[in-house]
């Protein structure tokens, strides 16, 4: 009887943990990113703050993620000489180069189609934001009453930052497994021995139990 409740638990516990795993929660949502020379580096603020100069790229990416640490970036190496290659430079105004990413097919909304990724050279007042820059290439724009972005070109439909679970969606982040293979965790590799001495023990008692009494 005693090793049945402990086999059980044993079950319990790897189910446990398998739909922790699989049913890890993320947000959809628009992610705003600024060039640095060939790298994206995750903007520290939305896109109606920040005023970039002439010559600035910034990519925006559509995808499901946990945090900004586990947020994709925009693909592609487009830079601002290609992108704005055909918008000559104007006194008065600035020009800011935008790489707009709209997703997989695994990040978007159910029943929808996501755009292929395209750039676009804006050319804007010297005071203008970046969501002024994407407003005059890639509209419409659609954000919500907090003033987070919703959808770029109109896409997404509808849904805004909502959350949803990682299990159907965009692929988990990439762990290292540079000393596990790639295996289960080092604390489910040490939950299973210990459920496993404890079945060990449980055994040897009711089997010494059993002795006694003979």
């Amino acid at each position: 009887m005693t090793r049945r409740v402990v086999l059980l638990f044993l079950a319990a516990f790897l189910l446990t943990g398998t739909a922790g795993q699989a049913q890890a929660a993320g947000y959809r949502y628009w992610s705003f990113w600024d060039r640095d020379g060939g790298t994206w580096v995750y903007a520290t603020q939305g896109p109606s703050l920040v005023r970039p100069s002439d010559g600035d790229v910034q990519g925006f990416r559509f995808s499901v993620s946990e945090d900004s640490d586990d947020a994709a970036r925009p693909r592609g190496t487009a830079d601002f000489a290609s992108v704005c290659a055909k918008t000559p430079a104007e006194r008065g105004s600035k020009r800011v180069a935008l790489v707009l990413d709209f997703g997989t097919a695994p990040d978007a909304p159910s029943g929808e189609t996501p755009p292929a990724p395209r750039t676009a050279c804006a050319r804007v007042s010297p005071d203008a934001t970046t969501a002024d820059a994407l407003a005059a290439v890639a509209g419409p724009l659609r954000y919500d009453t907090n003033a987070l972005l919703c959808a770029i070109a109109g896409y997404p439909k509808s849904g805004c930052g909502e959350q949803v679970s990682r299990k159907n969606t965009a692929a988990p982040r990439q762990q290292d497994t540079s000393d596990d293979g790639g295996g289960p965790s080092v604390g489910l590799v040490a939950g299973i021995a210990v459920i496993a001495a404890l079945a060990g023990t449980a055994t040897w008692q009711a089997r010494r139990r059993r002795n006694a009494t003979r």
